[in-house]
């Protein structure tokens, strides 16, 4: 199997400015910086299991931010949801399918991921909230334009996802059926980890057909009838098609299940 994984994932990520937020009891938040820059989002002609709402590619350029270090955790959500007051939405302390301090909360929905912000911030005054699409690709992709961040192909020994299918020359692997604790396997570029896989990841943009009339300064996209929001990433039920960098899909935003959970974003002018 070494000789199928490609030379990207024995890169090291490239150093970041990241700070740490304390949530209470010792449970902290890390965040890690995101350098502005200007990539072309959306799948490449010709990639493989690309659907055409991955298209038009387009240029696109992203101010800098913070994103977090891992998904969401479990402990982190329960002291949001137990410490900070609430503004709109309650937050049940412990939703998730597979328990695990470690492990990505999931079985939270869009309303709910959006109201872990709103706390966030009301607490600690940085404007937390989620990433938009184009932050959220922007970020998986660290500077690479394959279909993964480690390169052209995937292996569960970088990402949990369903190993009984394969991406291009990519090997059969581990089925694990369940979230892995955040962390469990190598960083992209950025120093972010579980970019693919584990648990899709909920966006603040609303869901379009594809990328015509697509906002190209990195702001969310949020106009227009559609209801659903953005989901980013994959998870740990997937086929690793579903895990690529320019993979979309959708949920209606009240929508909860063991596969979604999210990260938080936090802009650049309220940071310490």
């Amino acid at each position: 199997m070494t000789s199928l994984i490609p030379y990207r994932l024995r890169r090291r990520p490239r150093t970041a400015r990241q700070y740490r937020e304390d949530l209470g009891e010792g449970v902290i938040l890390e965040m890690v910086q995101i350098p502005g820059g200007t990539f072309l989002m959306g799948a490449v002609e010709g990639e493989e299991n690309a659907s055409d709402d991955e298209f038009p590619q387009r240029s696109v350029t992203v101010p800098e931010f913070f994103l977090g270090k891992y998904q969401v955790t479990q402990a982190q959500w329960r002291a949001v949801a137990t410490g900070l007051p609430k503004i709109e939405h309650d937050l049940a302390p412990d939703p998730s399918t597979f328990k695990g301090d470690t492990h990505p909360v999931e079985r939270v929905n869009w309303h709910q991921a959006v109201e872990f912000c709103q706390r966030l911030t009301q607490a600690t005054g940085r404007n937390y909230r989620l990433p938009s699409e184009a932050e959220w690709e922007y970020a998986c992709r660290a500077g690479t334009t394959t279909p993964f961040s480690f390169g052209e192909i995937i292996a569960t020994d970088v990402a949990n996802y369903d190993g009984n299918f394969t991406y291009g020359q990519s090997p059969k692997g581990d089925y694990r059926e369940q979230t892995t604790p955040v962390g469990s396997f190598p960083a992209n570029g950025f120093g972010l980890y579980d970019m693919h896989g584990n648990v899709w990841e909920w966006c603040f943009d609303l869901w379009h057909e594809n990328y015509e009339g697509a906002p190209t300064d990195g702001s969310p996209w949020v106009t227009g009838k559609e209801q659903r929001r953005l989901l980013r990433g994959g998870s740990w039920l997937n086929n690793p098609r579903y895990c690529r960098s320019a993979d979309r899909d959708r949920n209606t935003p009240d929508d909860r299940n063991n596969v979604i959970g999210f990260r938080v974003c936090c802009s650049v002018a309220r940071t310490p």
